[in-house]
């Protein structure tokens, strides 16, 4: 691989973040490609990558940097890079390790630590809330029609849902929605989703009927985009695999 194709390949990778562009990201992988999010055990083929960041950058909108030189071997790049958030939490860094296949990556291994939220953070949101308008009743009305839309009208299932597409659905901003889930509900929008999708395949796989076909088929069922994403949120939630629930529903039978 030729030294100025690894450095094309970085600079185009970091103004695809920098655009926060989930598609222009996700080319960057061959049609079987995988981006993997180490510190959240989350494995994203390309077909759902772009689902995945477009999540991410309706919260997230931070600067990437590349930082230091780019490390390359044969068919792999590895690099460092620096994230400048657009709220006061300071910069962080990360590093990406990518093995390639011609100009694009088969995999791209994620790893970095975000820093842990300190007080001053904490005031700020806390400011920035108390200048949003919404205020204790309001906020409470917000949480019961947004339980409504994903309890009644299972809002949740639609695995194309995004911030800014509940939103619409909600007829608020996204700064309050996003007060509601985090302020009224004490979870990221992708937690909330989550949960609400976990309760749904709980239910599916008590049910212990074959007419359910595989798990996999209920990952989809509920709204998730991929097998991995599912078992990763279904473990983080429920402490157990899928498959060990089922299980478990089955030996309580």
């Amino acid at each position: 691989m030729r030294a100025l194709s690894a450095v094309d390949f970085v600079d185009s990778y970091m103004e695809a973040w920098n655009h926060h562009d989930p598609r222009w990201i996700a080319d960057h992988l061959t049609r079987d490609g995988v981006y993997c999010d180490i510190p959240t055990h989350q494995q994203h083929p390309r077909h759902e990558l772009v689902a995945y960041l477009a999540n991410i950058f309706d919260l997230d909108r931070s600067s990437y940097k590349l930082e230091g030189e780019i490390v390359m071997g044969q068919n792999s790049i590895a690099f460092q890079y620096q994230v400048r958030p657009d709220t006061e939490t300071p910069v962080w860094f990360g590093a990406e390790f990518v093995t390639l296949h011609g100009e694009h990556a088969v995999y791209i291994a994620d790893y970095y630590k975000e820093p842990i939220r300190d007080s001053k953070r904490e005031e700020t949101q806390a400011q920035k809330y108390s200048k949003s308008g919404l205020n204790p009743e309001l906020l409470e009305a917000y949480k019961q029609a947004l339980n409504d839309l994903m309890i009644a009208e299972h809002t949740y299932l639609n695995s194309g849902l995004t911030l800014p597409k509940l939103a619409k659905l909600m007829q608020c901003s996204l700064n309050h929605l996003s007060q509601v889930i985090n302020a009224g509900f004490g979870m990221s929008f992708f937690d909330y989703l989550n949960h609400h999708r976990i309760e749904a395949a709980k239910k599916l796989l008590s049910q212990h009927d074959n007419s359910r076909g595989a798990i996999l088929s209920i990952a989809f069922e509920v709204g998730f985009n991929s097998n991995s994403a599912f078992y990763t949120a279904f473990k983080k939630t429920c402490g157990q695999t899928p498959a060990q629930y089922r299980r478990s529903q089955q030996i309580e039978r």
